[in-house]
């Protein structure tokens, strides 16, 4: 190789080893202890379990943790009546006051004010499109 291929950077091939020679995947200390883990592995959950019905709390919550998914909590659908007519920042107090008051929880109310705002952001675009129509209609007009 020349000093310039040299200087590349990745002189080999997208997939291609630069050993290819080298040590065959799962063949490392790591892969075999994994192996040899795998062959005892019934007996090890069997004393774990055990251990945990003797009261053992780390053999109970290890098993817990790695059996059972753990719990999320989950916020209840609650309905509020937002004003229709009303403009967004008169529906944006109503949701903060439904948080204040405890209607919502404060997740909810933080999502619902999330989506008021980008609903004014789609009414803003709306408003320019009708805007710039009637600005191009009306230079059609003059000519």
């Amino acid at each position: 190789m020349t000093t310039k291929e040299t200087k590349k950077r990745g002189r080999w091939k997208a997939g291609e080893s630069g050993n290819p020679n080298g040590r065959k995947p799962g063949t490392g200390k790591i892969a075999q202890l994994r192996e040899n883990i795998a062959q005892h592995l019934p007996e090890i959950i069997t004393q774990m379990v055990n251990k945990a019905k003797e009261g053992d709390v780390q053999a109970a919550r290890l098993l817990l943790e790695r059996v059972v998914a753990p719990v999320k909590s989950i916020e209840q659908p609650v309905e509020i009546k937002l004003p229709v007519d009303a403009d967004l920042s008169t529906q944006g107090q109503t949701i903060i006051q439904a948080v204040a008051d405890g209607v919502l929880a404060p997740n909810q109310g933080s999502n619902l004010l999330t989506s008021l705002g980008t609903l004014a952001r789609i009414k803003e675009l709306d408003e320019l499109e009708r805007r710039l129509t009637a600005l191009e209609e009306a230079n059609e007009y003059k000519k």
